[in-house]
Parts: structure tokens; C-alpha cells; sequence
């Protein structure tokens, strides 16, 4: 029983990881999609990271407690 519980964990474990790292891997494309036009928009860089990481982490923290809770219930 014990070891059930162990790959329960090391498997939402994972998926919180995998979650995290693609969130990271799409900041890139938050800061260049600022508004419409050649340019970058006009939020300062502080604002555009500050919007992304809002925006991604909440998304993030949204996906993983689906992904613990589906892991629970499984």
C-alpha cells in the first residue's frame, strides 16, 4: 500500500514539473505579443514580465490542481 501511495505522489510530482516548464517555455511568446503592430507595444519590460507571469503562473496553478486532483481520484 505504501508503495501505491509513493508512485501516486512521484506521479503528481511529474505532472507539476512537465506543467511548470512548459508554462516557462511560453513566456517568450507572452512578451513579444504585446498589442498590435511591428513593435513591442507600450508596457515597459517590468510590466510585460510582471503580466506574463500572472497570467501563466495562475494558468499553471489552475492545470496542476486539476492534474493532483485527477491523479487523487485515480
Amino acid at each position: 500500500m505504501a508503495s501505491s501511495r509513493n508512485a501516486n505522489r512521484t506521479t503528481a510530482l511529474a505532472c507539476a514539473a512537465a506543467s511548470g516548464l512548459a508554462t516557462l517555455s511560453w513566456t517568450g511568446a507572452a512578451l513579444a505579443s504585446q498589442g498590435p503592430g511591428g513593435g513591442q507595444g507600450t508596457a515597459s519590460g517590468f510590466t510585460q514580465l510582471a503580466m506574463a507571469v500572472l497570467v501563466y503562473g495562475s494558468a499553471a496553478l489552475v492545470i496542476g490542481a486539476g492534474l493532483i486532483g485527477a491523479v487523487r481520484r485515480h
